[in-house]
């Protein structure tokens, strides 16, 4: 499985008095058109059937997502 780009990683804090045990990281995602301010001309598109499988019109607004049942999370 390739990484996917949008997922970001932190440490979080573990305080001296924490009684659960630490987590070594957490993960979280930032939406693909947090990065896409404006629709640029002439974006590619998918074709209508892929569309509606992916769930958007323009190839680089699709984010695959991932369970994180299938990773073992």
């Amino acid at each position: 499985m390739k990484p996917n780009p949008e997922e970001r990683v932190y440490v979080p804090y573990r305080g001296p008095f924490d009684p659960c045990p630490p987590l070594p990281y957490r993960t979280y995602v930032v939406p693909v058109n947090q990065f896409i301010v404006f629709q640029p001309v002439d974006l590619p598109q998918f074709s209508p059937a892929e569309a509606l499988r992916h769930g958007t019109l323009w190839p680089a607004l699709y984010s695959p997502y991932n369970s994180r049942k299938l990773k073992g999370e």
